[in-house]
């Protein structure tokens, strides 16, 4: 079993994580198989059979969590969750655990209540001595319905009897509380099962009559506790001393521990991580979730499940208890395939395992949100979060709510008054038919393209043909507080560059890259970006944005960049995002027209006269394409077959040098053929998918005279050109559920 640590995992693609996990032996061969096929969904017969009405499957992300250290044994957690952040905030939680020893855990045995409600019993106190004298009769017939429960050294072990005043009538009522250990089930049938079972027995011994026979969520006879003793040294950065995080930590769980309101937040981010890794396993987080706030109420007062303190020797230590009555079998394992790889790769072999690892992943949670409320504060990374739910609150139409959030965020007032004025204020101007156009600001654009023939091939050396889009990537770049910060709202993402450079990841890093090349490294500056190209599809997203960030910068600090320059520095943006780019993206996203292109040193750029607009329509796939990974995988191909890939690039560069003839000659019928065979030979680098041969066919049969993926492949997008009949086939491709560009690659001379 290999360990929790995987350096750089999260730079790695999502093919290449697999890979490593596999490797590691954290993943069956068959489960390797699975998730690079994509073939780990809930099958949709298996899900009918779950539940009633069923009309589809509800996809959710599964992370992994590294760098866990639980009594001294690795861990990687599967997680189960939407919410951008809570990976990698475990992660690097974990990590710095680790380094002082990990987490303690414990836990009691994995008892869960089952509950038998008495009404009417005509004497309570002979009721509960008559249940208390036959405790043992009672126990032996429940576990007489459980026998393989009981030889597994399971069954009920205990009974309690309470009683309680009625609300709705006079008198009270019996409650018998039923103590089953379930071992590594969840066991809510079975207990369920039980309470049934001996209910004719609870009555004739109560002379009164069971009404409701159900389990407890508040399982508090199976708790699991976490601890963690983080020395000051270890605690500082980003500007902070160790002692003031130390200290700030304390100070935040203070609040928690003080009032409900603060903690019912605290306690949710406990349970960000908790409840994602019952998801992942094929847990009720719901019941998880009651039974864990119903016991941070036990003594009458909603506070905190989680203390921090300063030990003797200065160190932060951090404890958190909550019920945690966990499964390892049952229905779920046995019905989602998902559930039960999850299992295999966390490794657990007891339900009491299961539980002690959430207990350290919900105090590592919370130490990290802990952390981040104590120095650099809630809103740093998620203020573009906030800001989409305040433009949404503003009541802002759909067409209009990238306008308005990126307005917001530039005006600094994060308010819904403020979005409301904006909103105002867009709206205005079409209503009167005039058009707003910002004159406050300077925008950086870059160019997204299509490839028209020619991937793959054109990192080899050989001819391509690139055409712009009508879509770009634009960039502001104002004044700052401290610090670089990149926002670009559209996508949700907001960056601080004030890590060092091995800490970056590779948008970070390449972003990066681009202010120190140009000495602005130490500014403190806010780079904003608007983002039209789609991200993902082929269509040169990547080097658009590194290009439109450059103009930005060059016209906020009056650089007199060359566009040479400012080609050179996005293609050195693009080898630090990709690796080994031919250069041809970032050459059209700088220059904005048709080219014919080259890798070489230099690499020959000639525009391409284009006679005759043509007709393209784009069909972009539901899957993103990583360029850097389709790239790699052909490399290693070629690699390991240097004759055979080399005939085929010497193939697709022929193409591309009688598609400029095609151009020449207006003849789209060819130009139209010579793509269609460009997209025979991609498919057999292995690049093409069956959405996109899906989307090509489509467009095919629509009446385009060709059509074939365009960019790295892998997923994204395909370009089908249509001299007459572009209607139709942008049409047919939506008719089908995929998004669609249309435009006309226009003429340069």
């Amino acid at each position: 079993m290999g360990g929790s640590r995987i350096p750089n995992f999260y730079r790695m693609s999502v093919s290449e994580r697999v890979r490593a996990v596999h490797e590691r032996g954290l993943l069956t061969d068959t489960d390797f198989e699975r998730l690079v096929t994509g073939d780990m969904t809930l099958d949709l017969s298996a899900a009918d059979k779950m539940i009633e009405n069923v009309i589809g499957v509800l996809g959710m992300p599964i992370g992994l969590a590294l760098n866990f250290l639980v009594n001294s044994r690795e861990y990687v957690v599967p997680l189960a969750v939407e919410e951008p952040s809570i990976v990698a905030a475990l992660s690097a939680a974990a990590k710095q655990a680790r380094s002082a020893g990990g987490f303690a855990a414990t836990s009691t045995a994995p008892v869960l209540i089952g509950q038998i409600q008495v009404l009417d019993a005509p004497d309570l106190q002979r009721a509960k001595s008559s249940i208390l004298e036959h405790k043992q009769e009672v126990i032996d017939l429940a576990n007489s319905f459980h026998p393989r429960m009981v030889a597994r050294g399971g069954g009920a072990v205990g009974l309690e009897v309470n009683s309680f005043p009625m609300t709705s009538a006079d008198g009270e009522m019996l409650v018998v509380n039923l103590l089953v250990d379930t071992r590594d089930a969840m066991g809510a049938n079975l207990v369920n099962g039980m309470c049934e079972g001996v209910a004719s027995l609870i009555e004739s011994l109560t002379e009164g009559k069971v009404f409701l026979r159900i389990l407890s969520n508040l399982t508090d006879r199976a708790l699991a506790c976490a601890e963690v003793t983080l020395p000051v040294d270890q605690l500082g950065g980003k500007g902070f001393a160790g002692e003031q995080v130390r200290d700030g930590v304390i100070v935040a769980a203070d609040f928690a521990h003080a009032d409900p309101y603060r903690a019912a937040t605290h306690n949710k981010g406990i349970m960000n991580g908790i409840d994602a890794v019952a998801l992942a396993t094929g847990n009720d987080w719901r019941a998880i979730e009651a039974g864990a706030h119903a016991y941070a109420a036990r003594h009458g007062r909603y506070t905190s499940l989680s203390q921090w303190w300063k030990d003797e020797d200065g160190n932060l230590r951090g404890r958190l208890e909550l019920p945690l009555k966990v499964g390892i079998v049952g229905g779920p394992l046995e019905s989602n395939p998902a559930v039960a790889m999850n299992l295999r790769l966390l490794g657990v072999n007891r339900a009491t395992e299961l539980a002690e690892v959430m207990a350290a992943v919900g105090l590592a949670q919370n130490f990290a949100a802990l952390r981040a409320l104590a120095t650099e504060g809630v809103q740093s990374g998620h203020m573009t979060l906030h800001a989409r739910s305040v433009v949404k609150a503003a009541g802002t139409p759909p067409d209009l709510f990238n306008e308005v959030l990126e307005d917001l965020l530039r005006s600094g007032e994060i308010k819904v008054w403020k979005a409301r004025e904006i909103l105002e204020e867009r709206q205005q101007p079409r209503s009167s038919g005039r058009h707003v156009t910002r004159t406050d600001v300077e925008t950086g654009t870059g160019f997204g393209k299509v490839i028209l023939l020619g991937e793959h091939a054109v990192v080899y050396g050989r001819h391509a043909l690139a055409c712009p889009i009508p879509l770009a990537m634009r960039a502001v770049v104002e004044d700052g507080d401290q610090g670089v910060q990149l926002l670009i709202p559209r996508w949700g993402i907001e960056y601080q560059l004030a890590k060092p450079p091995e800490q970056r990841r590779s948008f970070e890093r390449a972003a990066g890259a681009i202010m120190d090349q140009l000495g602005l490294g130490d500014r403190p500056i806010r780079i904003e970006v608007f983002p039209d190209v789609p991200r993902g599809m082929g269509l040169g997203g990547s080097a658009a944005l590194a290009v439109a960030i450059i103009r930005a910068l060059d016209l906020h600090f009056r650089l007199g960049l060359s566009d040479d320059q400012v080609n050179q520095l996005a293609f050195e943006s693009e080898q630090i995002a990709h690796g080994n780019p031919s250069g041809i993206d970032n050459t059209v996203a700088t220059y904005g027209q048709p080219l014919l292109f080259r890798k070489g040193n230099p690499p020959l750029v000639e525009p391409l006269h284009v006679p005759e607009p043509l007709s393209l329509v784009v069909g972009m796939t539901h899957k993103e394409g990583l360029t850097a990974t389709t790239v790699a995988r052909v490399r290693e191909s070629r690699d390991r077959n240097p004759r055979l890939y080399e005939k085929v690039f010497d193939d697709i560069d022929a193409l591309a040098l009688q598609a400029v003839a095609a151009l020449q000659d207006r003849d789209m019928a060819a130009l139209g053929e010579l793509m269609n065979v460009c997209q025979g030979l991609l498919n057999a680098l292995q690049v093409s998918t069956p959405e996109l041969e899906q989307l090509i066919g489509i467009a095919r049969r629509a009446g385009a005279v060709g059509a074939k993926l365009t960019g790295g492949g892998g997923g994204g997008a395909m370009v089908a050109l249509c001299p007459d009949n572009a209607d139709e086939v942008q049409a047919a491709i939506e008719r089908r559920g995929f998004r669609t560009l249309r435009f006309a690659a226009g003429s340069t001379s």
